[in-house]
């Protein structure tokens, strides 16, 4: 198998290339090393025969079509995204160019390239979309998202996602481009960039900074151990049926609340302060605008069809993600001194 990854220096898409070269797999890493990208998530099969970096912007159509002619590849997994809601809210134009645009850049090329494969390439061929559970809108405090419930996005990122998977559809249907799509729920683990809610409450932490928390941290989210998701992706690409789209969950919700206030009590005990807890530095700050209540889904599908089901629990995937952070200092402390990576944004004040 030789698959081609886009956003492959991210943070989900780095735990797939680990885990596709640990496989065996050839992976050609597509990545426009924005901000978010660190080549350092990729560094433990940066020297292995089975991996190679292309830095490309997927908007760039004859780049992205040069790629294809020079690697062949047997699948194609799409990671590449701008991902963080607070900055979709302060400068949607990049979410839409990067998501929607790129996405229809991709599949466009895709397409040519599969159309001109001959019929055992053609049978092999899969182009595997992944995307997010926040296309789903927000849940009340019961039920799950599911394959069968309807597209209600909230936030410019969440839109341009749903969009993406919308063409994603539109061209299996239209072009018989054989597709795979997956929407999976809230990520966390090793090598997350620290503007997202994990890997800031610990590094705020380890930092001595105040742990802001949005409104009274009463939103829920589902969360997934990004192995685990991981090793979810592999098996679709490989295994799953064209057409169909599979849900990839956790099965561990949360309040933001709860998720600080258990980062704070590993800590305390692997980290403590010289006084108090951690805790103490807990800081509840404005909500985002639009902020989801509730997210949860239903992976049983998935589970049945493909066999999967998360491996890590909430409680050991957090205590292993603090001590990544710990032990890696070097690898986050150049990215929070760069500021972009822990500033507030998403209060609503300067979208494009």
């Amino acid at each position: 198998m030789k698959v081609l990854v886009t956003g492959g220096s991210g943070f989900i898409g780095s735990a797939v290339i680990r885990n596709a070269v640990e496989r065996g797999w050839d992976v050609v890493n597509v990545d426009k090393l924005t901000y978010a990208a660190t080549v350092g998530s990729t560094a433990s099969v940066s020297d292995s025969d089975h991996y190679v970096l292309e830095q490309v912007d997927i908007c760039d159509a004859a780049a992205v079509e040069s790629v294809f002619e020079r690697h062949r590849p047997t699948a194609v997994m799409h990671l590449a995204a701008e991902s963080h809601v607070d900055r979709s809210i302060d400068g949607p134009a990049e979410f839409i160019n990067t998501n929607i645009v790129g996405t229809s850049v991709l599949l466009a090329a895709s397409t040519k390239y599969f159309d001109d494969l001959d019929a055992a390439g053609r049978d092999a061929f899969r182009f595997h979309h992944v995307s997010t559970d926040e296309v789903f809108g927000s849940l009340g405090d019961e039920g799950s998202f599911t394959v069968g419930t309807l597209y209600d996005p909230r936030s410019p990122y969440s839109a341009s996602k749903a969009a993406a998977d919308h063409l994603v559809s539109a061209w299996h249907h239209t072009y018989g481009l054989p597709t795979v799509l997956s929407n999976c729920s809230n990520n966390y683990g090793p090598f997350h960039f620290p503007e997202k809610m994990i890997p800031l409450m610990i590094i705020s932490a380890l930092r001595g900074d105040s742990l802001p928390v949005y409104g009274k941290g009463e939103n829920v989210r589902d969360w997934l151990y990004v192995e685990d998701h991981a090793i979810a992706l592999l098996e679709i690409v490989s295994r799953g049926e064209i057409g169909q789209t599979y849900l990839i969950g956790g099965g561990a919700e949360r309040t933001n609340i709860e998720v600080v206030y258990a980062i704070c009590d590993i800590l305390d005990e692997l980290h403590r302060p010289q006084t108090g807890s951690h805790r103490d530095a807990i800081a509840f700050v404005p909500d985002r605008p639009g902020h989801d209540h509730r997210y949860a889904i239903d992976y049983t599908t998935t589970q049945a069809t493909l066999g999967w089901s998360p491996s890590v629990d909430f409680e050991e995937g957090l205590r292993r993600t603090v001590e990544w952070y710990l032990a890696n200092e070097d690898w986050w402390a150049p990215l929070v001194e760069r500021r972009d990576a822990v500033v507030r944004r998403g209060l609503g004040a300067g979208s494009e």
